[in-house]
C-alpha cells in the first residue's frame, strides 16, 4: 500500500447488512467495535482463541460466530470488511497482507499507515450518525477527532446546532420535566426539544435560566399568567396546549421536577389524548431525591432507611380532602419526603408525633435545592413548625424527615 502522503481519507458509510465481517483478535478492541457492527446487522465472523467475556457473551448470544484459533491465511475470503486488532504483529500483518490482495477494506488498531480504512470517531443523535476523521501532516489524531465528535453530537442533542428556519419536529406537545431548578440537570431530551419549540408554556418552578436561551422567535407563556376565564387553572393551561398544537405549533410544557410527580402531567396527556393531539413525555429529575442529594442527604442509606415515601403536603392532615394516611406514615421507619408542605409543616409534625413518630426525629428543610440560593434548615419533628417560621423557609422546599437527615451531617451537600 502507498505510504501515507497528506491525502485526506475519503469518507463513506459502509451498508454491511447480511455481508461477511471478519474481526480477527477478541480483544478490548473487537470488544469497542463489536457491538455497532452488530447493529449495523453484518454478518461477523471473529477469529481469536480467546476473548473479553463481553465478546464471548455476543457470541453465545448468537450475534456473532465465533472461531476459536489464530488466523490462517484465507480467513478473509469473500469478506466485505476486516477489523485486524490482535496483539500479534506478525498476524496482524499476514491479515492486513490478505486485505490487500483481497481488495479488502481493512482496519488495523495496531498500524492505521498499514490499513486501507480508518475508523471514525461516532456519535449519534435522534437518527443521525457523526463521523469525524481528523488528519494532520504527521497522521491521524483519533482524540482530535472524538473531541470534534463529542461537541457536535452534544450540539445536536442540546439543540444549539439546530437551524432554526428548519422545523425539525412536528406540531404536537411535549411534557418535559425541567429538574430540580438548575439549568444543567435537564435532560439532554429535554432541552432538545425546548430548542426545537414555537412555544413554551412555563412553570414558575422549570429551569428558568433556559428561557434566555431561546431564539427570538420562540413564544414563552407564563402559565401562572394564562387568563382563565370561565376555566379553573389547570384547564386553561390544558387548553393552552391544545389550542397552540391545532395551530401547527411545536410546542413544550416545561414543568419542574418530573410531569408525572405531582405535576399535574397526566392530567394534560389526557386532555390532549381527547383531541387527538401527539404527546411526548420527558421525564425529569425529581426534586425529591436530587434535592435532599444536593443538600448531603440520601434518601435511602444502608443500615439506616430502607425505603422512602414521597407525599404531597399541600393539604394539611385534618383536611377532609386529604388522600394520605399519616397515621400508617407515622409508623414507617424509612425516610418520608414532603413536597409542597412549608406553610403545613407544623400540622403534619404535630400528626406524625400523634400517631407515634418520635419527637426527636431529625427533619430537614431545603429551600430552593440545586439553586444559586439553596439553603437547609435543621430541626426535629418537635421544633420543625417553629423554625420553618422562624427562618422564614419559604417555597418552594423540600422537607426530608428521617435519620437520614444525620446521616451525612458536617460534609455538607453538592452545592451548585
Amino acid at each position: 500500500m502507498a505510504e501515507y502522503d497528506d491525502h485526506p481519507a475519503y469518507p463513506v458509510g459502509l451498508r454491511l447488512t447480511g455481508r461477511r465481517v471478519v474481526v480477527v483478535g477478541g480483544g478490548q478492541v473487537a470488544q469497542r467495535r463489536l457491538p455497532a457492527l452488530v447493529a449495523a446487522g453484518a454478518d461477523i465472523t471473529l477469529v481469536s482463541p480467546s476473548a473479553t467475556p463481553s465478546v464471548e457473551a455476543m457470541a453465545d448470544a448468537g450475534e456473532i460466530r465465533w472461531e476459536r484459533r489464530r488466523y490462517q491465511d484465507g480467513d478473509l475470503a469473500d469478506t466485505w470488511y476486516a477489523l485486524i486488532a490482535t496483539t500479534d504483529a506478525a498476524a496482524n500483518d499476514a491479515a492486513s497482507a490478505e486485505a490487500e490482495r483481497t481488495r479488502t477494506w481493512c482496519v488495523r488498531s495496531d498500524d492505521a499507515e498499514a490499513a486501507t480504512a480508518w475508523t471514525p470517531a461516532t456519535g449519534r443523535s435522534e437518527g443521525i450518525t457523526v463521523a469525524v476523521l481528523t488528519t494532520t501532516s504527521h497522521g491521524r489524531d483519533p482524540r482530535h477527532s472524538a473531541a470534534v465528535r463529542d461537541a457536535i453530537v452534544e450540539g445536536l442533542r442540546d439543540g444549539t446546532l439546530a437551524a432554526p428556519h428548519h422545523r425539525t419536529r412536528a406540531p404536537g406537545v411535549a411534557l418535559v420535566g425541567g429538574g430540580p431548578g438548575d439549568p444543567d440537570l435537564i435532560t439532554v431530551r429535554g432541552r432538545r426539544l425546548l430548542a426545537e419549540a414555537d412555544v413554551v408554556i412555563a412553570d414558575r418552578l422549570g429551569p428558568r435560566a433556559l428561557l434566555d436561551e431561546l431564539p427570538p422567535h420562540v413564544e414563552v407563556i407564563d402559565a401562572a399568567k394564562i387568563p382563565y376565564g370561565r376555566f379553573m387553572a389547570q384547564e386553561a393551561i390544558n387548553q393552552a396546549l391544545i389550542d397552540h398544537a391545532k395551530a401547527g405549533k411545536a410546542v413544550v410544557r416545561l414543568k419542574g421536577g418530573d410531569p408525572y410527580v405531582f405535576g399535574r402531567g397526566m392530567e394534560e396527556a389526557l386532555a390532549l389524548a381527547a383531541e387527538g393531539i401527539p404527546c411526548t413525555v420527558v421525564p425529569g429529575i425529581s426534586s425529591t431525591i436530587s434535592v435532599p442529594g444536593a443538600a448531603g442527604i440520601p434518601v435511602t442509606h444502608r443500615g439506616v432507611a430502607h425505603e422512602f415515601t414521597v407525599v404531597s403536603g399541600h393539604v394539611a392532615p385534618d383536611d377532609p380532602r386529604s388522600l394520605v394516611d399519616w397515621e400508617a406514615l407515622a409508623r414507617l421507619r424509612g425516610t418520608l419526603v414532603l413536597l409542597m408542605a412549608v406553610d403545613k409543616i407544623g400540622s403534619i409534625a404535630q400528626a406524625l408525633i400523634a400517631h407515634g413518630k418520635s419527637p426527636d426525629t431529625p427533619v430537614a428543610l431545603v429551600q430552593e435545592g440545586t439553586t444559586a440560593a439553596q439553603r437547609r434548615v435543621d430541626a426535629t419533628l418537635a421544633t420543625v413548625g417553629e423554625r420553618a417560621v422562624a427562618e422564614d423557609v419559604r417555597p418552594p422546599a423540600v422537607v426530608v424527615v428521617g435519620e437520614v437527615v444525620a446521616v451525612g451531617a458536617g460534609l455538607g451537600g453538592a452545592r451548585p
